[in-house]
């Protein structure tokens, strides 16, 4: 099985150094660095690592901008975003995340933690679980809502698939969602990825946005 590959993105060169020392150690392979999101755009279409460990504030193109455009290319399907920065305010969270971000760590974590997030993004997971990104949309959805411009529109979405989102907004597991639907895991699993695919979702963390962004769902409901 071949190495997970990454791309490092951050405007403090110790850092970029810091990080790649502490991966390479683990048998994780550093395939590029950048300073600005710019850089990070161009090296992540060039190299297509499996994962960008990307900052959030840097000068010119910021994190989240960067993360946008990685994540909207269709030839980077297969590259995940791990947000890590020092800035870990909600706000932030949840603009990586809306951004396609896989996952959000902060500079202070422990270098096994940086490493066990690269490979779980990886691996396909999202860092924040969903019933963690519940709370923290709640809290900022009440502080901060998007225009109606910018709200995800679910017109696409079956009824079914409407009341799938409603409960994997609500944290909700495919076994979860199945018991309460009266339907089975499998068939659960196929509709959450057919709304990740209508919604252009990398993971459940964004479908969890989506419920509350669209309206779907209201914080303390």
């Amino acid at each position: 099985m071949s190495p997970t590959r990454v791309l490092i993105v951050d405007d403090q060169a110790l850092i970029r150094a810091a990080v790649r020392d502490l991966l390479e150690a683990d048998g994780i392979e550093v395939v590029g660095d950048a300073a600005d999101g710019d850089q990070a755009v161009a090296l992540a279409t060039r190299l297509r690592p499996d994962v960008v460990v990307c900052d959030i504030r840097m000068p010119g193109m910021d994190g989240i901008e960067a993360t946008r455009r990685i994540c909207a290319d269709p030839a980077l399907t297969n590259t995940r975003v791990l947000i890590l920065t020092t800035f870990e305010e909600d706000e932030y969270v949840v603009a990586a995340l809306r951004a396609g971000a896989s996952g959000f760590i902060g500079k202070g974590a422990e270098p096994d933690e940086i490493v066990r997030a690269v490979l779980t993004v990886d691996e396909g997971g999202a860092l924040l679980s969903p019933a963690a990104t519940r709370g923290v949309i709640e809290k900022y959805v009440r502080r901060s809502s998007p225009t109606s411009g910018d709200a995800p529109s679910l017109t696409m979405l079956t009824d079914r698939e409407r009341e799938v989102l409603r409960h994997v907004g609500r944290g909700r597991s495919n076994d979860e969602v199945a018991a309460s639907l009266f339907i089975s895991p499998h068939t659960a699993k196929t509709h959450v990825k057919n709304i990740m695919l209508k919604l252009g979702a990398h993971d459940r963390a964004q479908l969890v946005i989506a419920a509350y962004e669209s309206g779907l769902l209201v914080p303390g409901q």
